[in-house]
């Protein structure tokens, strides 16, 4: 058996077992137990498993995609040599978007290409608001002409929003990260997380406000 043959045996084996736990969080604990033990191999997976996940996020925070993936290669070599002192407090995954998010961060500074700054602003519990409720019916060729508009609109808007703005829009809308969850990437109160998606979001819908049917109010 050829040392191919062999590695390919082993994840194999390794996801059959990752396979058989409950939960995500699980898979990922036995992951690290077994990288932290010695089995390098079992790092392969991990990388598998959220290296899509990882480039889409960074690749909304630095626009170019060649950067993008040299910042997730980056940020996997950063987890594997920080994974002996990850002890669990919070979930792998969380752990790692953390990194990704940070590295890409570092880098937009270094380039000089860090959005405007953030102003914090306490929203509360501010409710989210539906924007499709006011688009044109998609079948028709005008709703998808407006789709298409919809969608520029909204990544250009994104692109001008603040690092801290982008990031937990991102993380919510495009990943569908919990406001806890978010708060243990973003290392922040839950509050400040809310406040953040409510201000991305109406920053967006003021953008949008030309492609809609009705106008959106927040007072």
């Amino acid at each position: 058996m050829s040392a191919r043959e062999i590695f390919d045996a082993s994840l194999a084996e390794a996801a059959s077992e990752v396979r058989s736990l409950a939960t995500e969080r699980e898979s990922d604990e036995l992951l690290v137990e077994r990288i932290q033990a010695g089995d390098r191999q079992a790092f392969g997976l991990l990388v598998v498993k959220y290296q899509r996940r990882l480039l889409r996020i960074v690749s909304r925070l630095v626009s170019n995609p060649f950067e993008a993936e040299d910042l997730v290669q980056e940020t996997f070599i950063k987890a594997f040599r920080a994974l002996p002192y990850f002890r669990g407090d919070s979930a792998f995954y969380t752990w790692l978007y953390r990194i990704g998010i940070n590295t890409a961060k570092n880098h937009l500074m270094a380039q000089g290409k860090q959005p405007p700054t953030l102003i914090e602003m306490d929203s509360g519990d501010a409710e989210a608001f539906e924007e499709a409720h006011g688009l044109h019916d998609i079948n028709t060729p005008d709703g998808i002409l407006a789709s298409k508009q919809i969608a520029h609109t909204v990544n250009a808007a994104l692109e001008m929003l603040p690092l801290e703005l982008r990031t937990v829009i991102v993380l919510r809308e495009i990943e569908g990260l919990s406001y806890e969850k978010i708060s243990e990437v973003m290392e922040c109160p839950i509050g400040t997380v809310r406040s953040r998606i409510f201000r991305a979001r109406e920053v967006i819908a003021e953008k949008l406000k030309p492609l809609l049917d009705y106008p959106v109010d927040y007072e």
